[in-house]
């Protein structure tokens, strides 16, 4: 009996150790968080659509994680080393050879978008807010250390005025270790503008869940925001009678938005790169759990998934469109973009570009 005694409290020793350890490790402070009331409706039902796309650009790079079509008739993409490469297309097609790369930005580009003027702003997770001229001359607009309120530029768009908006993901996390300010909870990130006639930053929302995507509304009159760790996609007012109001656009999705972008006219285009948590929002009223999941290397806590899952939404944020694969052919999908009749996909988990004609039904 007295051998069994001393078997328990060794083991009861070890656990106590582990958890201490994994406390005194973990850079989490998390907070109690409501769940995400995802719907479980036909708007979000499995299929096999996106099975039907096609991949271009195989193992140019890693991470191809935005694509963008510039001013010139080429398409552009970014990489996880840096890199942004340029490419040709006819007909929803890379013409074979065609990329070449344009620039490096000593970085990690991920949101791009392209201004007025024909330079390509690029949200560095690493560098900050950049400018990349059509000569490829990078300037820098926003530094990490010139500001020290920004901690993971995300994503970006630009409005007919020059203003440019974009996102701050976290300012407790960055880019490497992202996966713990989902599990922290704790909503620190934001959305803002600089306008790069007089260099003036402003912070227009403030407390959002991982904020992520970003993209401007019809006439610029509201800007929207994905919140990746609430599952739902933010709206502040622009202009009219509502202009500085804070809404919600579409709640309850059934996965976690990254980039979203609008075609121009009648669509805005969601990439949900995975689903929920159901482990991370089963311990959501259980914050010193959580902080002891924060001990464990960030790599361990990134879910692995083959999903590929995309949305359609009207202007209203009702789903016009739900695209999904589970055959692993394009998955983890952070960029729907539409250009010319069909939609480009990107990808952090992949090593090429996807691409589909544009759906015309559910």
């Amino acid at each position: 009996m007295a051998n069994w005694f001393r078997v328990i409290a060794i083991v009861a020793l070890i656990v106590f150790v582990g958890v201490l350890a994994l406390y005194a490790r973990s850079p989490i402070q998390a907070v109690v968080f409501e769940p995400s009331g995802s719907e479980a409706n036909a708007a979000f039902a499995r299929n096999e659509k996106l099975a039907a796309v096609t991949t271009y650009l195989q193992h140019v790079g890693s991470g191809p994680e935005d694509i963008v079509k510039g001013p010139d008739g080429n398409f552009y993409t970014g990489y996880q080393d840096g890199r942004i490469v340029r490419f040709t297309v006819r007909d929803g097609q890379v013409l074979e050879g065609s990329f070449r790369e344009f620039v490096n930005t000593g970085g990690r580009p991920l949101g791009m978008q392209f201004d007025v003027a024909g330079n390509l702003i690029v949200a560095d997770a690493f560098k900050g807010l950049l400018s990349v001229s059509p000569a490829g001359e990078i300037n820098t607009l926003l530094d990490y250390a010139d500001d020290p309120s920004l901690r993971f530029i995300d994503d970006v768009d630009v409005a007919a005025d020059g203003t440019i908006w974009f996102s701050d993901a976290s300012s407790r996390f960055g880019l490497h270790d992202y996966i713990y300010d989902l599990i922290e909870a704790s909503a620190t990130g934001r959305l803002l503008s600089y306008m790069p006639s007089n260099g003036q930053t402003k912070v227009h929302l403030s407390g959002l869940y991982f904020a992520n995507g970003v993209t401007l509304g019809p006439d610029d009159t509201w800007v929207l925001v994905n919140e990746t760790g609430a599952s739902r996609v933010s709206r502040l007012w622009l202009k009219g009678p509502k202009a500085g109001v804070q809404d919600v656009f579409i709640d309850g999705l059934s996965g976690m938005p990254d980039n979203i972008s609008f075609n121009g006219t009648d669509t805005f285009w969601l990439a949900i790169p995975a689903l929920r948590s159901k482990e991370i929002d089963a311990l959501a009223a259980h914050p010193f759990l959580r902080k002891l999941l924060g001990g464990l290397p960030a790599d361990l806590l990134v879910p692995a998934s083959k999903l590929g899952f995309a949305l359609g939404l009207g202007l209203d944020g009702t789903v016009k469109f739900n695209l999904q694969s589970e055959s692993g052919v394009y998955h983890t999908i952070t960029s729907v973009n539409e250009y010319d009749g069909h939609l480009w996909l990107g990808s952090l988990a992949m090593s090429s570009i996807a691409v589909l004609p544009l759906p015309t039904s559910h």
